[in-house]
């Protein structure tokens, strides 16, 4: 997993709208990066949906918010509609960001071993390095702890 004081690795992904979005667009803004398992699952729905119900707060502080998982643009879209999600959804179906970032981990569940996401923050300076990591996070607070840290910056 990619550490503080790293560069933040760079990306080029399709949105929800399948435009190419790159973190080098957001040089110059503070970036909130966050990885989770999959659209429509219980977790990652509390999770977006606290982002999107914080996105005021992230916006008067110029933090652009980018959620990633490796569902289909598709996906996305209906997502994004269905709770709507003001904030840039980004499609990883090749697991190039979420491998670069090291949140393509081992999980358990019930006894079973299986490689998946592990639900990951990660705040990206205006330079574009890595300024804080947060693992393993859960998804009704990771908005919350991220507005707190930012709030003490």
């Amino acid at each position: 997993m990619v550490r503080e004081g790293e560069k933040a690795p760079e990306f080029t992904l399709p949105d929800k709208d399948g435009k190419q979005v790159s973190l080098s667009d957001f040089l110059g803004r503070k970036v909130v990066v966050y990885f989770y398992p999959r659209d429509n699952t219980s977790g990652c729905t509390k999770q977006a949906c606290a982002f999107a119900g914080t996105y005021n707060e992230f916006e008067k502080m110029g933090v652009t918010v980018i959620g990633i998982s490796k569902d289909s643009v598709k996906s996305h879209s209906n997502f994004a509609a269905k709770y709507e999600l003001p904030f840039l959804l980004l499609s990883d179906p090749e697991l190039k960001a979420i491998q670069a970032y090291g949140v393509w981990q081992e999980k358990k569940m019930y006894g079973k071993v299986s490689m998946g996401v592990v639900r990951s923050s990660f705040i990206v300076d205006e330079k574009g390095m890595i300024e804080k990591t947060m693992e393993k996070v859960k998804p009704d607070t990771n908005a919350a702890e991220i507005l707190e840290y930012l709030a003490r910056k």
